[in-house]
């Protein structure tokens, strides 16, 4: 793993420490191993989160199917929320479920800076602290 990728996987375990949740990053992550493995796992004892962590200077991040595949495995085993925490350069972190994703023509998935802070939600609305209102048109 890139030096960048591990710092930002650190920083989500401090923030969740923070938040009160228990939160480690999963040494095994990143292709050492043949398990479904997500980046960070974290909980509070009421809820459960496994999170891939990607982080970009760009407009768009792209994530191999399989690690979507393991983040799903892993989720559905664990009991866990799968999210993919995506922290772009100068922006505040992102968490986007993994169906909101938009999949490739090569059946990968990518996510679009719009797309994350459209679809997106913030640390605290994922570990259940507050409830983020998302307006449409029609509000």
């Amino acid at each position: 793993m890139s030096k960048k990728g591990s710092r930002e996987e650190r920083e989500l375990v401090n923030m969740l420490w923070d938040a009160d949740c228990a939160a480690m990053r999963a040494p095994a992550s990143g292709g050492a191993t043949k398990k479904p493995l997500p980046d960070v796992i974290a909980g509070n004892g009421k809820m459960y989160l496994a999170i891939e962590v990607k982080s970009t200077s760009s407009e768009r991040i792209y994530i191999n199917s399989q690690k979507i595949d393991a983040l799903r495995e892993f989720s559905d085993i664990f009991g866990a929320k799968p999210y993919v925490g995506a922290k772009f350069k100068r922006e505040k972190w992102r968490f986007v479920r993994i169906n909101d994703l938009v999949k490739t023509k090569k059946n990968n998935y990518r996510l679009d800076k719009d797309l994350a802070f459209l679809k997106g939600i913030e640390l605290e609305e994922m570990i259940g602290r507050i409830k983020q209102f998302k307006f449409s048109k029609s509000n």
